[in-house]
């Protein structure tokens, strides 16, 4: 009895868990008249919800912030279960089609079952997914770039340099910091320093970026470097320019930055490389470096510091550290010949290490004297490839051709020659180099213009003042780079023969220079020209500061187009040659410091002089009557004259104090009031 009633207990269970089943599995096909319906609308609010996320994440996108990776897993998510919703739906037709019986049941059970099991999973899924695509944010800020480390030169004496400019970079009212100075003196070095220096110094600044601008200007290139900075994706060098200052600007303007930007050749419009004026945002700094002064102002730098040659010490430093010891100790008598190589860099760090590795593998006196013999030359094959070249690009990018010819004209002077600015400009006025002006009062602007621009531009320095005149003069290197430029140059009006400051006791051999257009020799010890070159092309001759006694009645007979003469500081010259007088063309004669003491009447047939130097003529007695009268063209007459000394009576304009002379200048056309303070010392 008792077995009979537990084994109706067990198949009753058993009946009552099967009808479950059944009943359970039939829900999934009876639902689906509702089910169906239901998963469309879902997926239609699933779809509406992937939209306005992926618009979010767009704009985000837009303004450069970085999607988050939950949002951009349940996008992928989003649509992968949309493409398995839609199949479902697309089938739920055919699946409808198969119920019978008021869909209480279906003609192929086992498959109406498969998919109305399918469709309620996927309506839970979708409502899940719904709810995990409620985002507060969709995107953030990308993180800092990191400084990019740059591989740096050696630097040598550039540390109080770096430290300024920290100093100024930590002021919050410096935005704009200009660093000029000379090629090859080590700018790029000291951005580099500074560009390192803030991956290892605290500081505050959110992104450090470096592009190179160089002088081939181009903003799309400069755009392109600070999106490599910045990480922005390959794919966004394909946007255009404007889109892409848009895309720099958005990512910059909320960050506290520095830009650093090397090789500045002229203004660069921030604002269509995209970047936000530091001034105007939360302290960030612009810092850039240029080889003219000019670049400086026109950028706006707030501060402006000068990058400056080695002085002979720290030089000699690094020249040693290039040659090395092996060299340097191979001979006792190097070091001093070493010594010699320096300085004719200049403290120029480029010319110095250029020149000390080059020089690491000469070990004998005969390599070193050679060196130095080809550096006074300006023909060493090191300095021609990578010095000069290098500083040329200054030279080019001079804006005009007159500029370009006052800036070789300079190089006519010795080494280290500190060159009166007046001088210069009565020299250029009279070669006929300022032509913007006839006269020299008002061609006085334009080679103030001239000077200031080459200055500016660091191819002429301050000299400072000599009895009260301001000078420039010409850093070695720069002198030799315009040396080599009227070398190798093909025009004419750069043939230059100089040999200024060159210890020579007698004159150059006449073949070597009857076919320039310039020549000094000034700076030496000459005391004798007797020879009759042929020059029909030379317009400038120095001959200042020499010994000069004689000079040969021939010697001027075959320069039919000289323009400027210069004898200046040859206290021994006591009388000019007759043949001056065949020198027509002369436009400007330099007499001062000389003992001469009587003008010849020959001077007569200058007629186009328009500047004639009789300063501090010591010995001078006589000026014929009608001689200064007879320069028509005359605009520049400086004389000392003391009033005082034997003065011969005849035919002489000194003799009886200065009226005549002062009267022969105001009968001059050209003759001005400024010209009447001038004349007389």
């Amino acid at each position: 009895m008792g077995n009979c009633f537990s084994v109706q207990c067990g198949l009753d269970s058993f009946l009552l868990r099967g009808l479950d089943f059944i009943v359970g599995h039939a829900n999934f096909v009876w639902k689906l008249k509702q089910t169906l319906p239901t998963l469309s609308a879902a997926l239609e609010e699933l779809k509406a919800r992937r939209v306005d996320v992926k618009r979010r994440v767009d704009v985000a996108e837009r303004i450069l912030l970085k999607p988050l990776e939950e949002v951009q897993l349940w996008l992928s998510k989003a649509e992968t279960m949309i493409t398995e919703a839609e199949e479902l739906v697309s089938n739920g037709p055919q699946q409808m089609n198969n119920l019978c019986l008021g869909g209480c049941a279906s003609k192929s059970c086992l498959s109406s079952y498969k998919f109305g099991k399918k469709v309620n999973k996927m309506l839970q899924e979708i409502s899940d997914l719904k709810w995990e695509g409620v985002f507060e944010k969709v995107a953030e800020d990308p993180p800092p770039a990191p400084v990019v480390v740059r591989p740096e030169e050696q630097a040598v004496a550039l540390e109080s340099t770096i430290q300024k400019v920290w100093s100024c970079i930590v002021e919050t009212n410096v935005g704009i910091i200009g660093l000029y100075g000379l090629g090859g003196v080590g700018k790029t070095t000291l951005l580099t320093k500074l560009n390192n220096k803030f991956s290892t110094t605290p500081n505050d600044f959110e992104v450090v970026i470096w592009a190179l601008v160089s002088k081939d200007y181009d903003v799309e290139k400069i755009q392109d470097r600070i999106g490599e900075n910045v990480g922005f994706p390959q794919s966004w060098k394909n946007k255009s320019v404007d889109q892409k200052a848009i895309d720099i600007c958005g990512m910059l303007s909320n960050k506290r930055f520095v830009v650093l930007l090397d090789d500045l050749w002229k203004k660069v419009d921030l604002s269509l490389v995209g970047i936000p004026e530091p001034s105007q945002t939360k302290s960030s700094k612009l810092i850039f470096t240029t080889r003219s002064w000019d670049v400086c102002c026109y950028m706006e730098a707030k501060t402006k510091i000068k990058v400056e040659c080695l002085e002979p010490e720290k030089a000699w430093e690094l020249f040693q550290d290039k040659v090395g010891d092996e060299a340097l100790n191979s001979h006792p008598d190097i070091p001093n010949l070493a010594k010699q190589v320096a300085e004719r860099c200049g403290g120029l760090p480029l010319a110095l290490i250029t020149i000390g590795r080059a020089m690491a593998c000469k070990t004998t006196l005969g390599e070193w004297n050679y060196a130095i013999e080809m550096l006074k030359r300006c023909a060493l094959p090191q300095m021609e490839d990578d010095v000069f070249s290098l500083l040329k690009f200054s030279y080019d990018n001079l804006p005009n051709a007159t500029m370009r010819s006052c800036f070789l004209y300079c190089c006519l002077h010795p080494e280290d020659y500190c060159i009166p600015r007046k001088r210069l400009v009565e020299y250029w006025f009279c070669e006929g180099l300022l032509i913007e002006f006839d006269r020299i009062i008002e061609a006085q602007m334009q080679s103030d213009h001239i000077i200031n621009s080459l200055l500016n531009a660091c191819l002429l320095e301050n000299g400072g003042e000599i009895h009260g005149e301001e000078c420039v003069k010409m850093h070695d290197v720069i002198r030799d780079m315009a040396l080599w430029i009227t070398r190798n140059s093909e025009a004419t009006e750069n043939n230059f023969f100089v040999k200024a400051g060159a210890q020579l006791y007698e004159e150059p051999d006449v073949k070597a220079w009857e076919s320039v257009k310039r020549m000094s020799v000034m700076t030496n010890k000459i005391e004798v020209l007797k020879e009759t070159p042929k020059c029909p092309n030379l317009r400038t001759l120095f001959l200042s500061q020499n010994e000069l006694q004689v000079i040969s009645d021939g010697f001027f007979q075959f320069m039919p187009h000289l323009t400027v003469l210069d004898l200046s500081r040859n206290l021994r010259l006591r009388v000019l040659p007759e043949g001056i007088s065949q020198l027509v063309c002369l436009e400007c004669l330099d007499l001062s410091f000389t003992g001469i003491s009587e003008l010849p009447k020959g001077l007569k047939s200058l007629r186009k002089l328009k500047m004639l130097d009789l300063s501090y003529m010591h010995n001078l007695r006589k000026i014929p009557q009608h001689l200064i009268s007879s320069f028509s063209q005359l605009q520049i007459f400086l004389m000392w004259w003391s009033g005082c000394g034997d003065y011969p009576n005849e035919d002489n304009v000194l003799y009886g104090g200065n009226e005549k002379l002062i009267g022969e200048l105001k009968g001059l056309q050209r003759y001005t009031k400024d010209t009447e303070k001038a004349c007389l010392v």
